[in-house]
């Protein structure tokens, strides 16, 4: 198997001239971008960085990121990119749980580096690394080097280190470039960030097609559409909260996206309005639900989303899953029928991480004999495609009744009035939990109020018992940097109501 190293020089040998990178007025072709990726190789090497050395990145996702991703797989150094809005605290811990030898930062995050470990401002120090002879245009690294340590977010606690190989890597890429049916040549927006596995997988398989990936620093909707135009880009994949500000953005009704053909989605469920919306607003040829995680990345794939809401789909090219019992005692232990279980995935598949950097506690959590406990709650249908209700930590347990909420969220989301919604179990001394929606209205739409809501609900094949008791309306749900919805802010009453 080729390396990531070997995977880029391949891929300028192919097709040199073709456009492989651009930022804003920057627009480099694969032998130009080369250039500078060996030049870079040369430089690291020369502050003292070596094979299987970690080194931390704190960048937007800029030329100078994908850059340093691209040369730490050809030096075979182990990359950590950590969120640019990143606290000192968090930074000092990933530079110390990783055995960081350097940290690479730029202006926007100079002020949170405060350590005596080597640091790197690319915008004062990257001409001085590129001022290296290129080294010889050859890896060397091995499918075995560690490619990139990913941070999870940490919401239980400090984040966990997920160290993955390049062979790891490398599949993930390839099978996101077949299960998408990326062309070679594709033109793809490089928004989600680079310290994502979707900003990662999205970087790698434009590498793999000869593909242009069109850096976008920090996600607004109108500079995304403004890029679409462009740069002709060809195909999006984004978390659902950046397709909502993408359609909701007030000059997308202008907006030229008729080259964009190709849509996926992942990291968290997409409602089944937003669906629609998106479904008719792109009429896209391909609409992917791509289910997945940091430690493996792929479990499912759903090509089909705008026609299956909810579902999503069947197991990857290079994956097995199974459902099982919530109260298993091993992976033997599967659900019968569509009953609902948790999720676990084989972690003999080729995009497979093998445990977490110095965390035996966590692998005993969730690696068991062989599996990766996803601690996602789901079920099959009739047609063997897995549809994902929740997460064991989501559920909201009312009155005895276990409740999860992406099925009350999908109902709600189909109002005309709702722009927004996230359900919560909400402490109750009678019911322990009350079913709680928090709404975000639409823009320029007659208010709606909880007794309309109320009668939406059981109108639709909602089960009564699981409607929302209460609904709140609020300005913005509260989101991670990277979309997810941040369902504990709620339950705390971090949020700024609307009235």
């Amino acid at each position: 198997m080729f390396d990531l190293g070997r995977t880029l020089l391949a891929s300028v040998m192919r097709m040199p001239d073709a456009v492989a990178i651009s930022d804003g007025d920057k627009i480099l072709t694969y032998a130009a971008w080369q250039d500078d990726i060996l030049r870079l190789v040369a430089g690291l090497d020369d502050l003292g960085l070596s094979q299987g050395d970690h080194f931390v990145t704190v960048l937007q996702n800029r030329y100078e990121a994908a850059t340093l991703h691209m040369a730490a797989q050809i030096a075979g150094l182990a990359i950590t990119p950590l969120n640019w809005r990143a606290s000192k605290e968090e930074l000092d811990y990933v530079l110390n749980d990783a055995d960081a030898k350097a940290v690479v930062f730029e202006a926007a995050t100079a002020e949170i580096v405060d350590t005596d470990i080597q640091g790197i401002n690319v915008d004062q120090d990257w001409d001085d690394l590129l001022s290296h002879p290129a080294v010889d245009a050859a890896t060397q690294a091995n499918v075995q080097d560690i490619s990139v340590m990913l941070y999870t977010s940490g919401t239980t606690g400090r984040g966990k280190g997920v160290p993955r190989r390049q062979g790891a890597e490398r599949a993930a890429a390839l099978a996101h470039v077949a299960q998408n049916q990326y062309a070679r040549g594709e033109v793809t927006l490089g928004v989600m960030p680079l310290y994502h596995t979707m900003g990662v997988r999205s970087l790698l398989a434009s590498v793999l097609i000869n593909g242009h990936f069109v850096c976008q620093r920090r996600y607004d909707p109108a500079e995304a559409l403004a890029l679409i135009a462009r740069h002709g880009i060809t195909n999006l994949y984004l978390v659902p909260t950046l397709y909502h500000d993408l359609l909701h953005c007030p000059t997308f009704g202008d907006a030229d996206v008729s080259s964009v053909r190709k849509l996926g989605f992942a990291g968290q469920a997409m409602t089944d309005g937003l669906l629609q919306d998106l479904d008719k607003a792109f009429q896209p040829e391909l609409f992917v639900n791509h289910y997945g995680s940091s430690e493996i990345y792929t479990f499912t794939i759903e090509p089909k989303a705008a026609a299956k809401p909810g579902s999503a789909g069947k197991a990857g090219l290079n994956q097995e899953i199974r459902i099982i019992t919530l109260d298993a005692s091993g992976p033997d232990d599967l659900v019968t029928g569509s009953e609902e279980g948790q999720i676990i995935a084989a972690l003999d598949g080729d995009e497979s991480f093998e445990g977490y950097w110095k965390r035996p506690d966590a692998d005993e959590k969730s690696l068991h004999d062989g599996w990766y406990y996803t601690g996602d709650i789901g079920y099959r249908d009739g047609d063997g495609d897995i549809f994902v209700t929740g997460r064991t930590d989501d559920m909201i347990i009312s009155g005895g009744e276990n409740i999860l909420p992406v099925e009350i969220e999908s109902v709600l989301s189909l109002h005309q009035s709702v722009s927004e919604v996230a359900v919560v179990g909400l402490s109750d001394p009678r019911w322990g939990q009350v079913v709680t929606a928090f709404i975000v209205r639409h823009d320029g739409v007659e208010g709606v109020n909880g007794a309309a809501l109320d009668e939406w609900c059981l109108k639709s094949d909602l089960p009564p018992f699981k409607r929302p008791r209460s609904y709140v309306f609020i300005r913005e749900v509260p989101k991670s940097p990277v979309g997810k919805i941040l369902r504990r802010m709620l339950v705390d009453g971090d949020y700024t109501t609307d009235a």
